[in-house]
């Protein structure tokens, strides 16, 4: 039985997932889980998670993306959330979820140059 809920992409040594629709509580812990697995699955040292295609972000689907780019990390690759739309950036703001310290992108394109500036960074830190 194949339980991936999401196409994941992969370009390079960095993974491409796009959350689209409305997504409830169970599937959302089910996609963290996904996400987690296929990092430490490939090796990859990157992911980005593209969020312009869902419809609405509530505050326990910010926290669990929050979560999920912190076990990334500690998987040893970088992550950022791209494509967040402004109505969603509004609405996060207005509930107060805490989200400054995740790397975010305006699209995929330039969250992959962030990925490689992280990246670059780690590298350096590493001597």
């Amino acid at each position: 039985m194949n339980d991936d809920i999401i196409p994941i992409m992969r370009i390079a040594d960095t993974l491409l997932v796009a959350l689209q629709g409305d997504l409830d509580d169970a599937t959302v812990i089910r996609i963290e889980e996904q996400l987690t697995h296929e990092v430490s699955r490939t090796g990859a040292t990157g992911m980005l998670i593209d969020v312009s295609g869902l419809s609405a972000v509530d505050s326990f689907i910010a926290r669990v993306l929050a979560r999920v780019v912190a076990m990334i990390r500690l998987l040893g690759a970088q992550a950022a959330i791209v494509g967040i739309q402004p109505a969603v950036a509004i609405a996060l703001v207005d509930l107060g979820v805490p989200m400054g310290h995740l790397d975010t992108a305006l699209n995929a394109h330039q969250g992959l140059a962030l990925l490689q500036r992280l990246r670059r960074n780690d590298a350096q830190a590493d001597y």
